[in-house]
């Protein structure tokens, strides 16, 4: 978008068209009267945007009109029939960040993401454009404007930079390119930016196999999809059935949102002083998620929860939530969500796995269980974010995103407590937990998101034996 807003200030072209400026140009299709008529979508550059506007036929079920030309879809695996469709029209490369809620959190450092699509003759062209984000400095050359070009000869498409402007020097960070072959399908490659990056093209065979195996995908994806209901006022008695409506918890330093009918899930956990947002959530994926086995996404994050109890702050008492799934096998997640009145610079979330009607013939026991706690954590700035703790041997750790997927278990576990820590907003988020619930905590590093999750023990649970893990958040300035 940045660079879409540098392109209307330098050369006079619109952020937003409708779909019949495809190509850039008025006329580019005079013969198609039909895209003028068309009010669900519109471009942004080279990207066609379409949504429906009716609640009762979604995104997915459009008939979809595209301009003359090649058109390829694609999504961020968050595909929704409540969310728009993307098509990227052939020839064109768009750039990619982190999520940002303003300029002021970029860093030049961060990752950039290249997503590609090939014309006819095998060729794909972006800009990027890069400065202060405030000032005038860009009117004295302080930007870096980066031309990308990529080409496909022989069996293989080379992406690199044609040409460059501007006095910034280009900063030391990741490329991540990913091509796309048709109906959402994608080829991905990491390398570094300025340098070229070359992807090797699959047979026919391949790639038919990929697009096959996309599509089958997307069906079951939108087969388990449900759809988002209104927001409704949430205010109302304590215990009052709220189930369908998105929970708001506020009180001092945290504002959460809770969508019960989606595993319970917390898709918003916002410090008010610093207003940062840290989790990375989607409509029914990411965000703060529980399982119940060590299967990732196993039972217990995606099954309507039941609103058991609601207190209210005003009321004289916690601003509180407690939630309850049913995860089968006579088997019940339990959640209560805290901020309390006490100390409204943390939040708690105290979670069980009960054994509430056990079959007989097991001996009172449940199958093999497991509590693991899965938040998915944003990071604004990936290459200044790091995982800090103290073991229970003391030894110390600092653990950054190269270091892929880490686990700790015995005395390497954290010290009851761990720290993500964001060096360009000099502040950290602080987990703490019950040594005595946890038995691993696993680092996995994702492209601008860490998962910081905490597992029990793996057992059978009984009505006398239930497994627990409480911890809570609270978001400290690091010096």
């Amino acid at each position: 978008m940045y660079t879409l807003f540098y392109m209307a200030h330098t050369r006079g072209t619109p952020v937003a068209t409708p779909a019949f400026f495809a190509g850039g140009s008025l006329f580019m299709n005079p013969k198609d009267p039909n895209l003028r008529k068309l009010e669900n979508c519109f471009l942004l550059g080279p990207l066609l945007v379409y949504a429906s506007t009716m609640p009762e036929l979604g995104s997915d079920k459009l008939q979809v009109l595209l301009p003359k030309g090649i058109w390829l879809s694609f999504d961020f695996d968050d595909s929704h029939p409540d969310l728009p469709a993307l098509y990227l029209q052939g020839g064109s490369i768009i750039p990619l960040g982190p999520p940002l809620q303003h300029v002021g959190e970029y860093n030049r450092s961060d990752d950039i993401t290249l997503v590609v699509a090939l014309d006819e003759h095998g060729k794909a062209k972006g800009i990027l454009f890069e400065d202060d984000g405030d000032g005038y400095g860009f009117t004295e050359g302080q930007y870096l404007l980066t031309h990308y070009i990529a080409e496909l000869k022989s069996s293989t498409v080379t992406v690199r930079i044609s040409e460059t402007e501007g006095l910034w020097k280009r900063p030391d960070r990741r490329l991540h390119v990913q091509l796309l072959i048709g109906e959402g399908a994608m080829l991905d490659k990491w390398g570094i930016d300025g340098e070229a990056l070359q992807i090797e093209m699959p047979s026919e065979i391949e790639v038919a196999e990929m697009i096959s195996s996309r599509k089958l995908q997307q069906r079951m994806r939108l087969a388990s999809i449900k759809l988002i209901p209104d927001v409704e006022d949430v205010s109302g008695p304590k215990g009052g059935e709220l189930s369908k409506t998105p929970v708001v918890l506020e009180n001092g330093c945290w504002s959460l949102q809770i969508v019960p009918w989606i595993g319970g899930r917390i898709i918003s956990m916002v410090h008010l002083p610093s207003g940062r947002q840290w989790l990375h959530s989607r409509v029914e994926i990411n965000g703060y998620e529980e399982y119940s086995g060590m299967d990732y996404r196993s039972a217990g994050c995606s099954e309507e929860y039941h609103v058991i109890q609601r207190d209210l702050e005003h009321a004289g008492e916690d601003e509180s939530l407690l939630l309850e799934g049913d995860i089968g096998g006579g088997l019940i997640l339990q959640r209560q969500i805290a901020i309390p009145k006490d100390n409204s610079k943390v939040f708690e979330v105290d979670s069980r796995i009960l054994a509430r009607k056990v079959g007989a013939g097991s001996g009172g026991f449940s199958r093999l269980v497991c509590l693991r706690v899965h938040p998915t954590f944003s990071l604004l700035h990936p290459t200044e974010s790091f995982v800090a703790f103290t073991s229970i041997d003391g030894s110390k750790h600092e653990v950054w995103p190269e270091s892929g997927e880490q686990h700790y278990e015995g005395n390497l576990l954290p010290n009851g407590e761990w720290v993500l820590i964001d060096k360009c907003l000099g502040l950290g988020l602080i987990n703490r937990f019950n040594i005595s619930d946890v038995r691993k905590c696993l680092i996995h590093w994702g492209t601008g998101t860490v998962n910081l999750e905490l597992w029990s023990e793996d057992r059978p649970v009984s009505k006398e034996s239930p497994l627990r893990i409480c911890h809570e958040y609270e978001v400290v300035e690091i010096s």
